[in-house]
């Protein structure tokens, strides 16, 4: 079996006090740990049991007869993703050529951060918001439950976890107060860019200096 549980990159008192150790102790210890129980109990005997994580996640998702074993993957992944998103110390605007992109499919961070803040907001029910890299472009999406945009095709950049585990204990039923602290003040733009300078879809959704007009 080629998964396995991935440790948190901080101290679980480490987002504070933004995000408090008790909603990271209940929902990594409990609600994110019990996704990857569930799974590995599911897999054994199947043709997911020696693939990756992210090979899970897509060859589930195309056959309905597999929902289990998708909605346990996707939800693994997804929280893996989450708690990279976020740092301490996090927020600010990001550099170099994700900031460059950004500005080129957006307009701005600022704008960016609104459409992400929006999609997270008005997502219905549980589920998640993303900065995507996806054909050339950045976007940003919504989706619900365990879909993320592995699915599609997508490399995800960030990742918001909008569901009520999430944000409860801390923040209640304010979910747009919580994600206004997650952008101004949780979000690792370090892992996003280094998956934006990973992503397949680097080398056409890079920035690209203006050609100098060739001397006569």
């Amino acid at each position: 079996m080629q998964i396995s549980f991935a440790e948190l990159p901080y101290a679980q008192d480490a987002l504070e006090p933004h995000y408090s150790a008790r909603t990271v102790s209940f929902h990594y210890d409990k609600h994110h740990r019990t996704y990857f129980d569930t799974l590995v109990k599911l897999i054994p005997g199947t043709k997911f049991e020696n693939m990756p994580l992210e090979e899970i996640v897509r060859e589930s998702a195309k056959d309905v007869s597999h929902t289990a074993v998708f909605n346990n993957a996707g939800q693994v992944w997804n929280h893996d993703l989450f708690w990279r998103s976020m740092k301490p110390n996090g927020g600010g605007e990001p550099k170099g050529e994700l900031r460059q992109a950004i500005e080129r499919d957006f307009g701005s961070v600022e704008e960016m951060l609104k459409q992400l803040s929006d999609k997270a907001v008005k997502q219905f029910g549980s589920g998640w918001a993303w900065l995507v890299a996806e054909r050339g472009k950045l976007s940003v999406t919504s989706t619900a439950n365990a879909f993320n945009p592995l699915v599609s095709g997508g490399t995800a950049l960030l990742a918001l976890d909008v569901w009520e585990h999430a944000y409860y204990l801390d923040r209640q039923n304010r979910r747009p107060e919580y994600v206004d602290i997650f952008v101004k003040n949780l979000v690792n733009w370090d892992n996003a860019a280094e998956r934006f300078n990973a992503a397949p879809q680097h080398a056409d959704s890079a920035v690209q200096p203006p050609r100098r007009a060739a001397r006569r």
